[in-house]
């Protein structure tokens, strides 16, 4: 090969590797949703994370009505999904679906880490205040689901502080943080509502262990005052599951996306490094 053609090649393999206009687009549309979720004042803020927590206890009533009338989690799943699907078109939020949007605007020096914790905290508890809420009207208002509730739950709280439920917590937080980016990465409703349908289903159906999903089911098993097993139960399935949900949804999904639109945090910390 002459020197000519040498030295074509190597600026070919030199050359940086041109952007993908789709994932540019979806960064845009993270990183501005992400900075409008971090900026909301409390009153939306917390009324957002009760609503999210109302519709994800819609989904479990359709779970236990189903799980109640088949016996088959994988039927009952996919009707849970109903309560994703409520999440999308209500545009109320669940605690492990801001494991990517804001995250991203965090990363890219929109705002705050502090910002970032404080959405945390406040959807969580939102989400199980409204959850318990939902849990103790589905018990209450509907008897014959209360031997499949306590069923339910006995499952979750079973599942003990081990690997195999961290796992589990895990698988969570990675699907919910896939189904978020999946939503993103398109405007059409039509096309949105399938990840929610789909990994929905993947999440109840599979019994994987969601922070929020498995406390109001756990909470409709309690509400029935025969649970056999009792609060500080929960309380300790609830911190092993959110430290697992976070593990799935920011270490194996957020971070590795981020790292595929690294030249946009770069260049967006360079222009408010010039500004400041």
């Amino acid at each position: 090969m002459n020197e000519e053609g040498r030295t074509a090649g190597w600026v070919e393999q030199a050359a940086p590797e041109r952007p993908e206009p789709e994932l540019e687009e979806a960064y845009d549309r993270l990183v501005e949703e992400g900075e409008t979720r971090l900026a909301r004042p409390w009153p939306p803020l917390i009324a957002t994370a009760l609503l999210g927590g109302i519709d994800v206890g819609t989904g479990v009533l359709a779970y236990l009505l189903v799980e109640h009338a088949t016996g088959q989690p994988l039927l009952a799943g996919l009707a849970f999904s109903v309560g994703f699907v409520a999440l999308l078109l209500a545009r109320s939020e669940l605690f492990t679906e801001n494991f990517l949007v804001p995250v991203t605007a965090v990363a890219a020096r929109r705002k705050s880490l502090g910002s970032l914790l404080r959405l945390w905290v406040v959807t969580l508890a939102g989400n199980l205040v409204s959850g318990w809420l939902l849990a103790w009207l589905i018990v209450t208002g509907l008897p014959e689901l209360r031997e499949t509730a306590i069923e339910t739950g006995r499952f979750y709280a079973e599942l003990g502080i081990n690997l195999r439920s961290f796992v589990l917590a895990v698988l969570a937080g990675m699907v919910i943080t896939l189904m978020t980016r999946m939503q993103h990465a398109t405007d059409s409703l039509g096309v949105r509502l399938v990840p929610a349908l789909l990994l929905g289903a993947l999440l109840a159906g599979g019994q994987l262990l969601h922070s929020v999903l498995d406390s109001i089911l756990m909470f409709a098993a309690l509400a029935t005052g025969r649970a056999p097993f009792g609060y500080l139960d929960w309380l300790g399935v609830l911190g092993w599951s959110v430290l697992g949900n976070v593990v799935g949804g920011v270490g194996l999904v957020a971070f590795l996306r981020l790292i595929r639109v690294e030249h946009r945090l770069l260049r967006e910390r360079a222009e408010q490094s010039r500004a400041a």
